[in-house]
Parts: C-alpha cells; sequence; structure tokens
C-alpha cells in the first residue's frame, strides 16, 4: 500500500511538474501531461528497482528479489497505467460526442 501510494505521488508531481512548464513557457511544450507523469513514474521505478536488486535484504526478510520488486514496484505501476489508461478513455469518449 505504501508503494502505491509513493508512485501515485510520483505521478502526481510530474504531471504538475509539466504543468507548471507549461505555465512557466507561455505555451504548450508538453502536450499530455498524463504521459509525462507515467514518465516520471518510469523513471523512478527504474531507480528503485535497481536499488532493490543491488542491496541485500533487511535482516528478518525472507522474500526473494522477484517478490519485493513485483510487490513494490511492478504492481504500483500496472495499478497506475491502468487508472490513467481508463481516464484518457474516458476524455477521448467525452470529445467524441457533439
Amino acid at each position: 500500500m505504501g508503494a502505491l501510494i509513493f508512485y501515485t505521488a510520483i505521478y502526481f508531481l510530474g504531471y504538475y511538474a509539466a504543468h507548471l512548464l507549461n505555465l512557466i513557457i507561455g505555451g504548450t511544450l508538453i502536450r499530455n501531461r498524463r504521459i509525462s507523469g507515467l514518465l516520471a513514474v518510469f523513471m523512478v521505478s527504474l531507480v528503485h528497482g535497481y536499488k532493490i536488486i543491488s542491496t541485500t535484504p533487511p535482516h528478518g526478510h525472507d522474500e526473494e528479489i522477484s517478490h519485493a520488486l513485483g510487490f513494490y514496484i511492478i504492481l504500483p505501476i500496472i495499478v497506475i497505467v491502468i487508472a490513467v489508461a481508463i481516464r484518457i478513455w474516458q476524455e477521448s469518449g467525452d470529445r467524441d460526442i457533439p
């Protein structure tokens, strides 16, 4: 649950950073802020995954690396990608209605 909250916060930081960059520039440098939020999530997840793989697990944790990667990185990213895809799909459906 904590990893999902962490990656959701990273998503919104990337989303609003793209929005702030567009406001500072005064134009639209980044058209799709949702995708830029996902890119921020993917970049942080790569660093997080590298950290999980390169360090030894804490004392008392008998989890394997694959379990840690799946539970703390892959699962939250899948949930966020599905939520963003549904939101993009809903917005594209709203534009088709005259």
